[in-house]
């Protein structure tokens, strides 16, 4: 029986950049940076708190998996900004937005009221975006 999901790739134009940006800016943590006996390097992070959950920081090149067609397809869409790779978490949006966009963190869109919270939408440097969500749970108070 399948239990949980334990990992999810993101595809990323540069691990290097890619680590820098989790790591300093998103303030992740390295879960495993390994290189491979053929060279290649497995590269996860994970949001502090969260280590059951690691993020496949995957370069956009070829692999047995993946021919140089596909991967100049992928990466033109990665660079586009096309693919949305998931929801963050926050306790405060606003909060969270402030600080990253201190560190230099691109927003697309502000922190912004919906029907399911507050949401602002983040950039990576490599192009994937994000909402970043605090749930309205998080910040409504129940009613009497």
């Amino acid at each position: 029986m399948i239990q949980r999901l334990s990992h999810v790739t993101i595809y990323v134009l540069d691990q290097d950049e890619a680590y820098d940006f989790y790591i300093n800016k998103l303030g992740f943590e390295v879960r495993m940076d390994a290189k491979m006996d053929n060279g290649f390097r497995w590269l996860t992070v994970s949001p502090k708190g969260q280590p059951d959950l690691q993020i496949i920081l995957m370069p956009t090149t070829p692999t047995p998996m993946m021919d140089k067609e596909t991967s100049d397809t992928l990466r033109s869409l990665v660079k586009k900004g096309v693919l949305s790779a998931g929801v963050f978490k926050t306790a405060n949006c606003q909060q969270t937005y402030e600080e990253l966009k201190a560190k230099g963190v691109e927003f697309v869109q502000p922190p912004t009221e919906r029907f399911y919270g507050i949401e602002a939408l983040v950039k990576d440097n490599s192009g994937n975006w994000f909402s970043m969500t605090q749930p309205k749970e998080a910040y409504e108070v129940p009613s009497k």
